[in-house]
């Protein structure tokens, strides 16, 4: 191969980040953007690599019966959807694939026993949170090509693998709200001649705007993160944003001013309310959660209920088990299993003892989800679930360990079970030897990335653990990503 040669490949595969992947015939792998498994298509080779090479397509000589017309304008500048034209029956399937490959080639795990993936019933506005920056050296596009932006404030989506703003005016992914606030904050930056944030010289004042929206409860919060102290004539922008998302159907519950002066992060410590309340709630499975400007919450609502009674079914609690909730965020997991044995005692299955020694023990590094837990086991009735602040890590060792502790009701000698729902990282493996000492019979691992999932499975099979099924989860259509839920099961000996 060479660069600037053309080759002809039949797609059979494409990346989480929309590559499409062909082989030549000698074997080296080709990944091309813009093509879709089952294309037949040209391209150029731009880049050689001893194992691969990068392609820009050229044209689609046969196209897929798997591709379809994308859906937003957007779609080539943003890169936010790279499955955007491909039909939903088979992103699902290669979501499903891209978990079963990683279980395989990773994990070592020739057979894997892979569940059929449970598919998004809303395949668009499901999002109930966006974090949009804002910025004067965006770039606009429309029909036809790119318009030059001619200073006015950019507000949307980083352009793919670049720190530009794609000015984005409507998001199929996200819900009537933040099209709402997006155009009310343009508005008024216009008008009121507020400045856009330029990371290059690190001046202006606006950095972004993030809009959490509670399908179960039609609240919004409205954060805005800034390089300031303030925002100027800030009650005339709160006033257009509360007419803007009421005529969306919602009601404005929230408004948080983030300071944030260093540009390597998305917030900054520091929230200010300055209208509403400091929370705003919703409501799944029978329960209410109040969810904080920085807490981390499952981005669809109406999937999160479907992975959380995945992992209830996985738990099979029968009442006096001590679960450890890792990476618990606000608490929601470990709350939706003991009101999922709650109900369960209500309906006779359960004794009343037997759930009440049933204990919940979070760990999370987060102060606000932190929190928002402790508020959420209050909220909902739960006197048997407590939250440490703290890496896992870090935590989970002294509560195990001899030393003494302030609260010795937090003191575990051993786990029934172990829930881990660690970032896109995946866990610590000195956090993975910790869970192994406690000695759970069942650990559940909640995944946003297969690769990482299917190492950390690695991991703890040398600990005396083995891989037992997974369910993918579809949260997030039309990106290539996949939520997974792994059961891994003690070995006896």
């Amino acid at each position: 191969m060479e660069k600037g040669q053309f080759v002809e490949l039949r797609i059979d595969d494409m990346t989480v980040d929309g590559q499409g992947l062909g082989r030549m015939p000698e074997g080296p792998a080709v990944f091309v953007r813009g093509a879709v498994i089952g294309d037949v298509v040209s391209a150029k080779l731009t880049k050689i690599k001893r194992r691969y090479a990068l392609g820009k397509l050229e044209k689609v000589i046969e196209a897929s019966e798997h591709r379809r017309e994308g859906f937003c304008d957007l779609q080539e500048e943003c890169g936010g959807c790279p499955y955007g034209k491909l039909t939903y029956e088979m992103q699902a399937a290669l979501k499903e694939k891209h978990v079963k490959d990683a279980l395989i080639r990773i994990a070592g795990i020739e057979f894997p026993k892979v569940n059929e993936i449970v598919k998004n019933p809303v395949e668009f506005g499901y999002r109930n949170k966006a974090v949009m920056p804002i910025w004067t050296g965006g770039i606009i596009t429309r029909k036809g090509g790119i318009v030059e932006n001619l200073g006015e404030p950019s507000i949307g989506f980083y352009k793919a693998k670049s720190h530009e703003v794609v000015d984005c005016h409507v998001c199929m992914l996200q819900p009537e709200p933040v099209r709402a606030v997006s155009e009310a904050v343009r508005t008024f930056m216009k008008a009121d001649n507020i400045t856009a944030y330029d990371p290059k010289w690190e001046k202006g004042l606006m950095r972004s705007v993030t809009v959490r929206t509670t399908p179960g409860t039609g609240e919004v919060m409205v954060i805005f993160v800034i390089n300031g102290k303030g925002i100027p004539n800030a009650q005339k922008l709160i006033d257009m944003l509360d007419e803007a998302v009421c005529k969306s159907g919602y009601l404005l519950e929230s408004v948080i001013l983030n300071i944030n002066r260093n540009k390597k992060e998305t917030y900054g410590e520091r929230n200010i309310t300055l209208a509403g309340k400091p929370t705003i709630k919703e409501t799944a499975g029978g329960m209410e959660f109040e969810i904080s400007p920085l807490s981390f919450f499952q981005v669809n609502t109406a999937q999160m209920e479907k992975l959380y009674d995945l992992i209830a079914d996985y738990a099979k609690l029968s009442g006096g088990e001590t679960i450890l909730d890792l990476y618990c965020g606000a608490g929601t997991i470990g709350l939706w299993l003991l009101n999922s044995l709650r109900h369960r005692m209500k309906n006779g299955d359960v004794s009343e003892k037997a759930f009440s020694d049933t204990r919940v023990i979070g760990i999370e590094s987060s102060k606000s989800s932190i929190l928002d837990a402790n508020r959420n086991a209050v909220i909902n009735g739960f006197v048997n679930a407590r939250y440490v602040r703290g890496k896992s890590e870090e935590e989970l060792p002294k509560l195990m360990g001899e030393a003494l502790l302030k609260d010795e009701a937090l003191r575990i000698k051993a786990a029934d079970l172990v829930i881990l729902d660690p970032p896109r990282s995946g866990c610590r493996e000195e956090l993975l030897k910790t869970v192994s000492d406690a000695c759970p019979e069942k650990i559940v691992y909640v995944s946003c990335d297969p690769a990482t999932m299917a190492r950390d499975i690695k991991l703890l099979a040398k600990r005396g653990y083995a891989f037992v099924e997974a369910t993918p989860v579809d949260m997030f259509s039309w990106t290539g990503h996949v939520e997974c839920i792994a059961l891994i099961q003690r070995v006896k000996s």
